[in-house]
């Protein structure tokens, strides 16, 4: 599973925006952004925090969908 990069995110009073590559990627308010924040504070890995906050993961099928003939010649 390769490793999220390119977030970032900036905390404006109660409203947390995040951003992927410089463009907008989602937005957390009230009790979102406090769990967010707390857990920027207590040292998680900020990338990956952001990456699940905005659904922007891998699920663990990439290696399947390669594989499936609609796909072969990628």
């Amino acid at each position: 599973m390769g490793t999220p990069e390119g977030f970032a995110y900036r905390d404006e009073g109660g409203t947390v925006t995040i951003t992927h590559h410089g463009r907008p990627a989602g937005t957390l308010r009230g009790a979102a952004a406090a769990r967010f924040l707390a857990a920027v504070a207590r040292g998680d890995d900020q990338q990956q925090l952001m990456a699940r906050v905005t659904g922007n993961y891998k699920h663990g099928n990439e290696r399947r969908a390669r594989e499936h003939p609609r796909n072969r010649g990628r």
